[in-house]
């Protein structure tokens, strides 16, 4: 392991990781997996068709958990249909064998969110999603459950990503405050508390604040980009005085009042909101890495873009409201290269924008 010291591990630190073994893989890591503060993980050849969600748990083994709940294999070699409502457990390309002081944490990747494609990762002996141990060793899975669309999938496609810690990488709240004085976190007063707050963009202009996930859909091939009409998929949502309805069940991509910035020190993750402000929850693709809306790579900072989904009850949204939180963690080291310079950065200088896959909607 190379001598960077606590924080979030840069792409350089996964470099080395990947030539000592610490991250290994069944066919070599591609350059473009490697992300400013994350790695992209692929997807292996087979698809578990599962009952039900699951944690691993103690002593179990996923492929264990596996022979419990599996209905069917499904080959990926040539392309396979995962379908909406379905949950199926994929085995990833990359597997680890971490130091005894590096955690690692994963989360889908934007555009995985973004067309409502619910992306977890699990691990042998997992008791959380997501979340892997200091000096875990052993391999990666995917659970992977379509909620709006059925999706084309192929072995090597990179659907989730994966972040590597070593000791205390949080910033306080002292310290956010110090960081937004200096720098600015977003183009406005900043509110600070466990992290740092955004609120939802419903005054827009001509009122049009998202677009709502169609019922009955096409497929959407993950290899297609810039490719599908949004008026296929996707439905206009406009804000009448401010404010819209949630629908229980519904999808919506919407997008934050803030303009953030993640200076090219830290990187920053979407934290769930808490469930007493409203029955929705905003935390699909989490991760913000260094640079992003930094003018520094070519950023004046970057609205953050919000996927949605209602819960039980119909919800009142209103202009302003408070919606979701970045914590900010120190990366261990700046990286090599940041969000948005040298990289096919798809969301840099973003506004209201569905993903990479969708041409851009008609005015």
């Amino acid at each position: 392991m190379s001598h960077i010291g606590q924080g979030v591990l840069p792409s350089q630190a996964i470099e080395t990781m990947i030539k000592t073994g610490e991250i290994a893989a069944s066919q070599p890591v591609l350059k473009g997996q490697v992300q400013p503060a994350s790695l992209d993980l692929r997807l292996g050849h087979k698809a578990y068709r599962v009952r039900a969600s699951f944690l691993t748990g103690k002593n179990h083994t996923v492929a264990a958990r596996l022979r419990e709940f599996q209905m069917h294999e499904v080959d990926l070699t040539n392309g396979a249909v995962l379908e909406k409502g379905c949950v199926y457990v994929v085995p990833l390309m990359e597997a680890l064998n971490l130091p005894d002081d590096v955690n690692a944490v994963a989360n889908a990747k934007s555009s995985t969110g973004r067309v409502d494609l619910f992306t977890r990762c699990i691990t042998d002996g997992g008791i959380e999603f997501d979340r892997i141990a200091a000096g875990y060793t052993g391999p990666l899975y995917a659970e992977i459950s379509p909620r709006s669309f059925s999706v084309l999938v192929r072995p090597g496609m990179r659907l989730n990503q994966i972040r590597f810690r070593r000791g205390q990488t949080i910033l306080t709240d002292e310290w956010l405050e110090v960081l937004h004085e200096d720098v600015g976190l977003v183009d406005g007063p900043a509110q600070i508390d466990h992290g740092l707050g955004f609120s939802v963009d419903l005054d827009m202009e001509n009122n049009l604040v998202g677009y709502r996930a169609k019922p009955h859909t096409g497929l959407i091939d993950l290899d297609l980009i810039n490719h599908y009409d949004p008026a296929q998929f996707w439905e206009p949502v406009y804000a009448e005085q401010g404010r819209i309805i949630l629908d229980p069940g519904a999808f919506y991509i919407l997008v934050s009042r803030e303009a953030v910035h993640i200076p090219p020190n830290c990187a920053a993750e979407m934290a769930p909101y808490l469930a007493m402000v409203g029955e929705f929850r905003v935390h699909y693709a989490g991760f913000f890495d260094p640079g992003f809306g930094n003018s520094a790579a070519g950023g004046k900072g970057s609205r953050g873009v919000l996927e949605v989904r209602c819960h039980e009850a119909p919800f009142v949204l209103e202009h302003g409201q408070s919606v979701g939180r970045l914590v900010y963690e120190y990366m261990a080291e700046i990286p090599k290269v940041l969000y948005g310079a040298d990289l096919n950065s798809n969301y840099q200088g973003q506004g209201l924008k569905l993903s990479k896959h969708f041409k851009s909607p008609a005015a």
